[in-house]
């Protein structure tokens, strides 16, 4: 562990050839020649590691789509990105399953291909609210929201990665906070919506970044499974200062950074993991793995069961259903 730590801090680098002090720009680099070609969905692309992944991107010339709970907000983040990859904005609440269904409708209607699907948005609530659908807030915006808008475009991903060429990729953004959660998460989750445990706010967020853990493991599992040209992986884009922690700012939230200083990254070498299994050729064919630093690194022990993944994709498939908003929706990793 100490070992570890200190890595960390001197910045050296993995077996990929970066580290913790690598920039989104240093791992896009090698892939500079190709992202013209490239279409890609950022989610939570208006501020933070979500914006520094979309400019990175842009800059070596791939197309993006950004969804936004506030289209305009988003656009004006439109104009600080310079590159020569088209953006175009589209709404989207990653709360509400029929944002996410009238967001993918939208996007299937431009006749785009789409290359990369990167799971950015996030939402750390400290206190204990639903979504419309009836979901914890929590749960609904870091996990189930993702899975849905993944489930949706999945088909669209593999028709692109066979007729392009180029390997899907998909990228959950998980947090090294998926180890905060122990336990049966499926209980948890039915003991909090019927009000037999009282919200924790830490170990909510927590379950929802064990739970990306968990579906990029499943859903790996049935990519392969399909033999197709699409891969998903999660990463950890370490300590950094984003808007994620917006509902309490102030002097205690500053201190806890500040003498958290020496770990915390910044925005541009937060984003860098992101970008590095987005787009970099060396992570080509790795699909079900978990990186921290730009480097494949082990997920919490919580995370390793394969079939409490598989239990949980049935659970999410049935919250969604639940809501009476499952529809007819493609789904070609459903039934696996």
């Amino acid at each position: 562990m100490l070992a570890k730590t200190v890595k960390y801090l001197l910045g050296s680098s993995g077996p990929s050839g970066f580290g913790s002090s690598s920039t989104a720009d240093d791992v896009t680099a090698a892939a500079a020649h190709h992202l013209g070609a490239i279409t890609a969905i950022i989610t939570g692309a208006t501020s933070g590691i979500g914006f520094e992944t979309a400019r990175a991107l842009a800059a070596r010339g791939a197309r993006l789509i950004l969804p936004a709970s506030i289209p305009d907000a988003a656009e004006e983040v439109k104009s600080r990105i310079a590159g020569g990859g088209q953006i175009i904005v589209l709404p989207l609440d990653l709360s509400s399953f029929s944002s996410i269904r009238s967001f993918v409708s939208q996007f299937l209607a431009l006749g785009f291909p789409l290359n990369i699907l990167i799971n950015n948005a996030g939402r750390f609530a400290y206190d204990q609210a639903e979504s419309e659908d009836g979901i914890e807030l929590t749960f609904a915006i870091n996990f189930l929201g993702p899975f849905l808008l993944t489930k949706l475009l999945l088909e669209k991903m593999v028709v692109s990665a066979r007729e392009t060429g180029i390997e899907g990729r998909i990228v959950n953004v998980s947090s090294f906070c998926h180890h905060w959660f122990s336990g049966d998460p499926l209980g948890y989750l039915r003991l909090l919506a019927a009000g037999e445990v009282r919200y924790n706010a830490a170990r909510a967020y927590g379950l929802s970044k064990l739970a990306m853990v968990m579906h990029t493991k499943e859903l790996a599992r049935r990519l392969e499974k399909m033999g197709v040209n699409v891969t998903v992986n999660s990463v950890d884009p370490g300590i950094t200062r984003t808007r994620l922690n917006r509902d309490r700012e102030g002097f205690v939230l500053d201190m806890m950074f500040f003498l958290a200083s020496k770990f915390v990254k910044t925005i541009h070498q937060a984003a860098a993991t992101t970008c590095y299994v987005a787009v970099h050729p060396a992570v080509a064919g790795a699909s079900g793995k978990y990186y921290v630093d730009c480097n494949e690194s082990a997920a919490a022990k919580s995370a390793a069961s394969g079939e409490v993944a598989a239990q949980l994709w049935i659970e999410a498939e049935a919250m969604i259903a639940d809501a009476n908003l499952d529809g007819s929706e493609s789904d070609p990793a459903g039934k696996q």
